[in-house]
């Protein structure tokens, strides 16, 4: 048998909600039985039955919203598929994994339950029977409905072996993953104590504990005891699962499930069949009992099953070895789970081998000698047990009532280098982005919070590893929350001040598309010595992308730009230098951030800005643009450095004038409407400022070296005319600032780059004509400073755009890339997280589980019951008092409360629909608005859509019959409903 890798867990059990809770409860040796819930059944009413057992705080608790599951659906709905769709999810984020991202994958779920006590509670009074009750009672259903609200369509089956269940259904996902059905699996179990009923059965056999504890080996055992309990893990491939960097908890080496056949009764244990079940375990796996360090037994804690079940294992394992084989069972613990009992021990195995301690046994100080254990070559673990290093192997046993065994064969993880450089200062102060998200702004708040809080009781450190797992788990859901962080106080720090009520951040928003992002590249003028050497320091993918242009430069300038940039070479402001550098800026912090995932929808580039803006909307290719951009300085820098450039807060017109009294001074660049550059020489440039200085007119002289974009170029654009050319049509819309407008298959030859060089910048109407044609949600500058974006805000032409700059200047580090990539996440991007990384990131930190919302609750509950006729009441009981039941009906149309005043009683058609949709969904009349989306917000499916017409038929009556072919295109929103049936009325009173 292949290996297959525990990559995630999620449990609930008694006294553990959560699988540090459960690991916890295990290590202090605790257990979770106590009474009998009141919501369960009285006590007293059932003398028979012990008054205590094992039962999960808050089982009636379930997020009927986060999954899109009406009130009236949740009420209906077999506890044991409430407690497993939260398990679901947080087991597969325990995994490294969104769980939206195996959305559409044949991801299969592989869940043991035993039994159908909810059915039978539910379906006997066949006056209460709904649709919704018959889904909702079906056994099956419990692994249906998690590939259904998660979107999987690998194999999907509930296995009910009675007790054995949950630990077949982990021995049937191994088989499916090697089979090549699913890449990765769900497999586990559920139970939940709804009546004493079983018990009583029990109690009948002679296998009850009087007590409600289960005592697996001592001698004090007398019977089982039930217990709630419900546990999922996630499998895959060991080989998939090294290959993606899963964290993996243990191996599941091999397993075997077998039939005892006709033994002493069909719910007597046998021997020989358990016996053989773990031989064939053990030879599928191929290992030898004597390797075997522990062997986590079924043990319930019955004088008979132990007994047997101690003989079957003394068999297989009373052979010559080192030390005994340890035996345990966590029943003592928990109580007995019974469809999730298999899963319980295999998880307690599981984090025994990845602890590598495994956990005494309860109640194993007073051992039943009777049991033989010393002399079958085994010991019942009364302390906790240090696995030794290298490989430790363990057993998982787990005995059906109707004699259907399994064993699985677990081994620890494989040993995994630490990448090199993950313990060095470099790596703890590499910078992250931090994300977290939830369904509704108070779910963000509240997980802000919990991520806070968990993040605080780590050690102090760098937060990337953290930040770069936040990334893979938690950014599947609406509302958005993403912070810029290096180390773990800061983290800390950023989450508590939005996961606070006052704090705006904190409800992050929700995007409601993608963002639409344009580039802008910065011309010469921006340049300085020791560029973006912050950014280059942290960010591996501009360090990656700065040295794919410095080898396409050097090539034909002859020496790196790179160690020019950094090492603060002051010839950086010299044209022949300068321009190659900003050149390989603008296309570094480009690369990087398309491989980031961040596409422009167009790109602008002002001035020298353009070529790295035609490389990236592909018009030309890297050596094309470098050999171009080495030429262009080489030209300019053969030109005499006598003129110079200067910025006037005015418009061309009120210039006219003056230029006309300067020859040779023109306007190189109409940044806005008041916002103009002119350039020539520089005795004409000072006349010309002092004169608009006088006039109360703002000047500033730019730093660079010649009269850019003015006639003194000519020489250097008579010079690249002549050059040939290897371009393109944009493959990304282009705002051209030579020509004023969108460039789209256009060529940028030798014509357009020599005019470019002389005649003036259009940046205004250029960027007027981007923001008419793509409308930006986003405007990042591209280079080394601050200077678009400013020129951008003073000419108000992208006044509802947000403004981002990964490298805004002389301080900036990588903390200002990761700030714009978070941005734009709260914008709605999804971005290529990895790349933000160094590969000693790129590790798998455990995060804090997503934290439901606990505010909706299901158990026996009337509030959704809307009934406008008296139900009959039952006949009062004549000896033992009834087990609480749910009341779940569809009623008669009925109005419901307030519903016929408040927000919608002007639009009587809209009311309808709201009140239909209200009793259809159970939900309260406030919920249902306008707005609302029925199959997203309201959690609607095919079913209820045939209630809804029939609900809607009934209100409005002379609308008549409505088809579900002509509702289907109105049903985007309860508001696009009423308009449609507001249409049908109009058309059949005319």
């Amino acid at each position: 048998m292949g290996d297959i890798a525990v990559v995630g867990i999620d449990c609930a059990f008694p006294g553990a909600a959560g699988v540090q809770a459960y690991w916890d409860l295990l290590m202090r040796g605790g257990d979770g039985i106590g009474p009998v819930p009141a919501q369960r059944w009285e006590a007293r009413d059932f003398p028979a039955v012990s008054g205590s057992g094992g039962f999960i705080d808050d089982a009636d608790v379930f997020d009927s919203d986060f999954f899109s599951v009406t009130p009236r659906e949740a009420a209906a709905m077999d506890p044991h598929h409430r407690l497993l769709l939260p398990c679901a999810w947080r087991a597969l984020e325990d995994s490294g994994r969104a769980p939206g991202d195996l959305a559409g994958t044949e991801t299969g779920v592989f869940i043991g339950v035993m039994g159908g006590e909810w059915g039978r509670l539910t379906m006997s009074d066949l006056a209460r029977v709904t649709p919704l009750l018959g889904a909702g009672s079906s056994a099956g259903m419990a692994a249906n409905r998690i590939s259904y609200h998660f979107n999987f369509t690998g194999p999907s089956l509930a296995v009910d072996t009675a007790c054995s269940s949950s630990l077949v259904a982990v021995h049937l996902a191994a088989g499916s993953l090697l089979t090549g059905e699913c890449d990765t699996a769900l497999a586990g179990g559920v139970n939940v104590v709804l009546s004493p009923s079983l018990g009583m059965v029990y109690g009948q056999l002679g296998l009850a504990a009087s007590d409600g504890r289960c005592k697996p080996f001592s001698a004090d055992a007398d019977g089982i005891g039930r217990s709630d309990g419900v546990g999922l893990v996630v499998l895959r491939r060991l080989d998939d699962a090294l290959a993606d960097g899963q964290r993996i908890y243990a191996v599941l080496r091999g397993s075997a499930v077998n039939q005892d056949g006709r033994s002493n009764g069909v719910i007597a244990p046998n021997r020989w069949s358990q016996q053989r079940v773990l031989n064939s375990a053990y030879r599928r796996a191929g290992v030898t009992p004597d390797r075997v360090a522990f062997v986590e037994a079924h043990g319930t804690g019955t004088v008979l099953g132990d007994a047997i079940e101690c003989a079957a294992l003394g068999a297989v394992h009373g052979i010559p070895r080192e030390t005994p084989c340890a035996v345990g069972s966590v029943k003592g613990n928990l109580g007995h789970t019974e469809g999730a009992a298999g899963i319980a021990g295999l998880i307690k195995t599981v984090l025994a081998l990845h602890h590598r301690i495994v956990p005494a046994s309860l109640y194993a100080d007073r051992e039943n000698p009777q049991l033989r254990l010393g002399e079958r070559g085994m010991r019942l673990l009364k302390s906790p047990m240090r696995l030794p290093r290298g490989e430790s192997l363990a057993g998982v046993s787990s005995f059906g009532m109707g004699g259907t065994n399994a064993h699985a064969v677990l081994g620890s993880a494989p040993r995994i280098p630490v990448a090199a450089g993950a313990r060095t200062g470099a790596a703890r102060d590499a910078v992250g982005v931090f994300t977290v998200s939830g369904d509704t702004p108070e779910a963000l708040r509240r997980n802000l919070a919990a991520q806070a809080d968990a993040v605080a009781r780590r050690p102090r450190g760098g937060a990337a590893a953290l930040c770069r797992s936040s990334n893979r788990i938690k950014t599947g859901l609406p509302y958005r929350f993403a912070a810029p962080v290096r180390d773990t106080d800061e983290l800390v720090a950023e989450l508590r001040r939005a996961a606070a009520p006052q704090d705006a951040a904190g409800s992050g928003g929700r995007p409601w598309g993608r963002p639409v992002v344009a580039f802008l590249f910065t011309g010469q003028g921006s340049e300085y010595p020791g560029m973006t050497a912050g950014l280059h320091r942290d960010s591996p993918a501009y360090r990656r992308h700065l040295a794919e242009a410095d080898e396409a430069l050097a090539a034909h300038l002859g020496t790196s730009v790179r160690e020019l940039i950094l090492s603060g070479d002051e010839r950086v402001h010299r044209p022949e230098f300068a321009q190659p550098a900003l050149f390989a800026v603008g296309y570094a912090l480009a690369r990087t951030l398309t491989s980031l995932g961040i596409t422009p929808a167009a790109v602008l580039g002002h001035s020298l800005g353009e070529y790295a803006a035609a490389v990236t909307a592909g018009a030309l290719s890297l050596d094309e643009a470098a050999r171009l951009v080495v030429r262009r300085g080489a030209l300019m820098g053969e030109l005499p450095a006598d003129g110079g450039m200067i910025a006037a807060a005015t418009g061309p017109d009120e210039l006219a004038e003056l230029l006309a009294g300067e020859p040779g001074t023109v306007v190189a660049a109409l940044n806005g409407p008041a916002d103009t550059v002119l350039s020539g020489p520089l005795e004409a440039l000072e006349r010309i400022g002092r004169e608009l200085t006088g006039r109360g007119v703002r000047v500033k002289r730019l730093p660079v070296s010649h009269a850019f974009h003015s006639p003194l170029m000519a020489p250097a654009a008579a010079g690249l005319r002549t050059e040939p050319v290897r371009c393109g049509p944009p493959t990304v819309p282009v705002a051209s600032t030579r020509h004023g407008r969108m460039l789209r298959h256009d060529l940028m030859d030798a014509g357009y780059w020599a005019d470019q060089i002389e005649e003036p910048v259009l940046m205004d109407t250029a960027l007027g004509a981007l923001v008419a044609d793509v409308a930006p949600t986003h405007l990042i500058e591209i280079g080394p400073r601050g200077t678009l974006l400013q020129i951008a805000a003073r000419g108000g032409r992208a006044a509802a755009a947000e403004f981002l700059h990964p490298a805004p200047g002389a301080e900036a580090t990588g903390k200002e890339l990761a700030a714009t990539v978070a941005a734009l996440y709260r914008g709605g991007l999804d971005p290529l997280w990895e790349e933000l990384y160094a590969p000693e990131h790129r590790v798998v930190e455990a995060l804090s589980p997503y934290v439901f919302s606990s505010a909706q609750r299901h158990w026996d509950r009337q509030a959704f019951v809307h009934s406008a006729q008296p139900q009959p009441q039952p006949a009062p009981p004549q000896a033992a008092g009834p087990v609480a039941v749910p009341a779940v009906t569809d009623p008669p149309v009925a109005e419901p409360p307030g519903a016929g005043t408040g927000a919608h009683s002007d639009d009587p058609v809209l009311l309808a629909v709201v009140q239909a949709v209200t009793e259809v969904g159970g939900y309260p009349p406030e919920r249902v608005v306008r707005e609302a989306r029925f199959y997203e917000d309201l959690g609607f499916d095919s079913v209820m859509i045939m209630q809804l017409k029939n609900q809607v038929e009934a209100r409005l009556p002379r609308v008549g019959e409505v088809s579900v072919q002509q509702m289907l295109p109105a049903l985007r929103s309860v508001g696009s409903l009423a308009a449609f049936l507001d249409d049908m009325l109009l058309a059949r009173s005319a």
